[in-house]
């Protein structure tokens, strides 16, 4: 027997009421490369960027989806010399993209930040009303949230293109069976379901298994 699934906005959610199927929903359901090409390749940085996001970004690079690269992050990790942003610009270089084709923004502490100072380094570039489609990378599980937060702070006219990537242990299919992915799972669904209720995010209507929902 198929379990019924029933669209609900976001805003009505309790997080501590979510089944784990219903927590991959809301964070992994519907997101999905589309294949279409951008005017840039957009990279939130991250502890563990220049592992996961990195390689994504470059493989959309050379196969023509984008001509430039916005690597956005100004955090210094401990084990790092330099920003998220300008590792990431030091590794691409390594990989072979070209350094004009590489965009740098290095003042941005989170995810909000990294859309907002983005925006100076994309009109500069392009002049934001050029700019039709951006390739969004970052980890499957942040994915969702990255996404509202360029819809709800970018303007209205430009789409955005998906690139989920998979690290070792918080994905769709495993994310459950790991303490790391369990903890990042729940606090990512925490984090999303607060900052809508906010105002801070667009809300969005998703479908969801039924079950314990408050």
């Amino acid at each position: 027997m198929k379990t019924a699934r029933v669209g609900m906005y976001i805003s009505k959610l309790n997080h501590e009421h979510l089944t784990e199927d219903q927590m991959s929903q809301l964070l992994f359901s519907s997101i999905h490369d589309d294949q279409l090409k951008g005017d840039c390749i957009f990279v939130a940085g991250s502890s563990k960027a220049v592992k996961y996001r990195l390689p994504k970004a470059v493989e959309l690079y050379k196969e023509g989806r984008a001509g430039k690269i916005l690597f956005s992050g100004g955090v210094k990790w401990p084990e790092n010399e330099y920003t998220e942003a300008l590792q990431l610009k030091e590794e691409a270089i390594l990989l072979g993209v070209s350094e004009k084709d590489i965009l740098t923004e290095d003042l941005s502490l989170h995810t909000l930040e990294n859309v907002l100072a983005s925006l100076l380094v994309l009109d500069r570039e392009f002049h934001l009303h050029n700019i039709q489609r951006l390739l969004v990378v970052t980890t499957s599980y942040h994915m969702r949230r990255l996404h509202l937060t360029l819809k709800t702070y970018m303007p209205d006219w430009i789409s955005f293109t998906l690139c989920p990537v998979d690290d070792d242990n918080t994905n769709e299919d495993n994310w459950f069976r790991s303490e790391t992915g369990v903890k990042r799972v729940h606090g990512e669904t925490e984090k999303l379901i607060r900052y809508v209720k906010q105002g801070a995010l667009e809300d969005i209507d998703i479908h969801l298994n039924t079950g314990a929902i408050t």
